[in-house]
């Protein structure tokens, strides 16, 4: 499991109806992709939710690295985002465990995201296993979160150049339950062609 999400910072005054359209209309283009776990069309709107932009923002589990590649720099659809917006960092991580919640089979209407640095100096004993230490806290509470009422599916992952933990989630209707978030998204459009594909618990 491979985790990607770029962001669009868009600006202060920018009509958010034009990103509703441009999902409603094309949105469904992913729904039958090959290797892709999960495409969740995200937004946050200013002044909604605490944040402080507008933003398009799509995240994206892949169950296959070749499909993620295909689409980034193949022609296979980041292309689009190329034209329309230019052309923004993919930010990427590495899977680390995915869960399904009890709300798996309700749409999502909204998502949490949190990151999460990974201290280099985390290691007080001198054994090398302090960031393992801490991704193993973190991965027992994404476990525990993906048991609560209406969520539909937690993730975690890593990147191992900033060493940064990322944890997403995906509700039912509501994202406050997840309280140490840094980030609340509204779901525009789920595209799930290997939703089942995608690992349960633990990727090793």
């Amino acid at each position: 499991m491979y985790a990607a999400q770029y962001e669009i910072t868009l600006p202060a005054d920018y009509d958010m109806e034009i990103i509703r359209n441009r999902v409603a209309n094309g949105g469904h283009v992913l729904d039958d992709r090959a290797g892709l776990g999960l495409k969740a069309y995200l937004v946050r709107e200013r002044g909604s939710n605490g944040s402080p932009v507008n933003q398009y923002a799509p995240f994206y589990l892949w169950n296959d690295t070749g499909a993620m590649a295909h689409f980034l720099v193949g022609s296979g659809g980041f292309q689009n985002i190329v034209r329309d917006f230019g052309r923004p960092a993919a930010l990427h991580w590495t899977g680390i465990a995915c869960h399904a919640g009890p709300a798996r089979t309700a749409p999502p209407r909204a998502a949490s995201r949190r990151l999460t640095p990974l201290p280099s100096g985390a290691d007080a004993e001198g054994t090398g296993l302090g960031t393992a230490a801490l991704v193993e806290q973190e991965a027992e509470h994404v476990r525990r979160l993906s048991r609560l009422p209406g969520l539909h599916t937690a993730a975690l992952a890593v990147d191992p150049r900033h060493w940064q933990l990322l944890r997403i989630v995906l509700w039912a209707e509501s994202s406050v339950a997840d309280h140490d978030a840094t980030e609340h998204y509204e779901v525009l459009h789920l595209s799930a062609p290997g939703l089942d594909d995608l690992p349960q618990g633990r990727t090793w």
